[in-house]
């Protein structure tokens, strides 16, 4: 799957750390057997190390991926999260311990064959999307697992999947999706995804693929770039870097930077 080389090598998407309770929660990623790094980005897990007195909220910013996650305790409840275009908060309570498998752009709709825009923006019972993956995971995840113990089941399972999934393999849409990660999503679609396709063909495979437009995409990859970036709160101000990634002003790049994260970008990156 070498067609798929430019998606890992090239992006890189981010979660904030936890800062809340941060003395009582943890949140950490693990990389999955070598072997499925072109399709899965990380493992996740969010637990506490102790019990909380009041209420957890943990805001998912737009990362461009599609994540399957579950609370070990209850194992039965597994959900897959689609390409949300704007932040997602989940009020959690007193103790929790969930995992998570974050898929690449592209490769969750591949691996279960199912249109990524049936996940866009939502969240749903795994269950209804692939029954199959949803048993596995309920019947092999126990409560008294750690990360550590979970992966060696998921990397199997997971490598069984990629044998039986039917990539496609369009040099055309990974061309567009490598110019728009080359580039850090500041694109002008019309001129530099020129890729021998039309529009509105365009259109379909990343609303298939990745579960919105080329250039929903492009403003989460800007993103998720300037996240990676951690831009000091002097930077911000001094350096204009909203013109650097192809912002018209200040106010703009304020407004799109809090729809994807909840937050202004000057309390985002406040140390």
């Amino acid at each position: 799957m070498e067609i798929f080389e430019s998606i890992k090598d090239l992006y890189m998407p981010v979660q904030p750390t936890v800062r809340q309770s941060a003395q009582d929660v943890v949140y950490r990623e693990m990389l999955p057997d070598e072997s499925l790094r072109n399709v899965i980005y990380c493992y996740w897990e969010l637990k506490t190390v102790h019990a909380l007195e009041g209420q957890f909220i943990y805001r998912v910013v737009s990362d461009g991926c599609i994540d399957i996650f579950f609370e070990l305790n209850r194992a039965d409840e597994i959900f897959v999260m689609g390409f949300c275009k704007k932040f997602t908060e989940f009020p959690l309570e007193h103790n929790f311990h969930y995992v998570g498998i974050r898929f690449l752009p592209t490769m969750f709709p591949q691996l279960f064959n199912i249109d990524a825009t049936i996940l866009s923006n939502r969240y749903a019972n795994l269950e209804t999307v692939h029954k199959n993956t949803a048993i596995f995971l309920s019947k092999t995840m126990k409560t008294n697992h750690n990360l550590e113990e979970i992966m060696p089941e998921l990397d199997n399972y997971f490598s069984e999947q990629i044998k039986r999934a039917d990539f496609n393999t369009d040099n055309r849409l990974y061309k567009a999706i490598g110019i728009i990660l080359q580039n850090r999503g500041v694109v002008n679609l019309a001129d530099e995804l020129d890729i021998g396709i039309s529009q509105r063909q365009l259109r379909r495979l990343f609303k298939f693929y990745i579960g919105d437009t080329a250039k929903t995409f492009s403003n989460v990859v800007r993103f998720q770039n300037i996240l990676r970036a951690k831009p000091s709160v002097q930077s911000l101000k001094m350096n204009k870097l909203f013109f650097d990634v192809g912002y018209y002003d200040q106010a703009h790049f304020i407004k799109e930077f809090k729809n994807h994260y909840g937050v202004t970008p000057s309390r985002a990156f406040r140390g």
